[in-house]
């Protein structure tokens, strides 16, 4: 049986999600479609699937991110959907080990990936806002001031995002310096 959840996540909480999906592997749940805000399973052994995602540096349906793709996909993973950047796999757990980024290195990499995504995100959203409000004030445009408004709360949302992932990038970089 299929089953279909609408679930937000924000980018910073890539982790939660994955574990979510995860418990869902375990309760017998196998992910089968992922898209933007919905989640698509069908019913699998408790356990029988692991499950992973990441944002690629290329979008997935670039030459780029198809080889990237094909790459994991070779090691018995499947592609299960993808959101934006972010791609999602499942691979049976008789497969063997199923991670994407093994060690800090790679950890820290995916990391940085973020967080440039979202300070770019922030750095548009800032201006867009800015400028709103400068023609807000300047035209007496209350739709101008209201988006600017808007534009600030984003803003600060993703201040508070980069926020936590810069303390999971400090943590993952501490320990990356202790086996070093």
């Amino acid at each position: 049986m299929r089953t279909t959840i609408r679930k937000w996540f924000w980018a910073w909480e890539y982790d939660k999600e994955e574990k979510w999906l995860d418990d869902m592997a375990a309760k017998g749940k196998a992910l089968v479609s992922a898209r933007y805000l919905t989640y698509e399973f069908e019913d699998s052994e408790p356990g029988e699937y692991a499950i992973r995602l990441e944002m690629l540096e290329h979008m997935p349906d670039s030459e780029e991110g198809r080889q990237y793709i094909a790459f994991v996909e070779e090691t018995g993973a499947e592609y299960v959907g993808k959101v934006m950047k972010w791609v999602y796999f499942r691979k049976k757990k008789e497969l063997g080990a199923f991670e994407l980024h093994g060690d800090n290195a790679t950890r820290l990499k995916h990391l940085k990936g973020i967080i440039a995504l979202l300070t770019s995100l922030g750095v548009v959203n800032a201006c867009a806002g800015l400028y709103n409000l400068i023609i807000g004030i300047q035209v007496h445009s209350p739709v101008n001031v209201a988006c600017a408004g808007l534009s600030a709360a984003v803003t600060v949302l993703l201040i508070g995002g980069l926020a936590r992932l810069n303390e999971k990038k400090k943590q993952l970089e501490k320990e990356s310096q202790l086996f070093e």
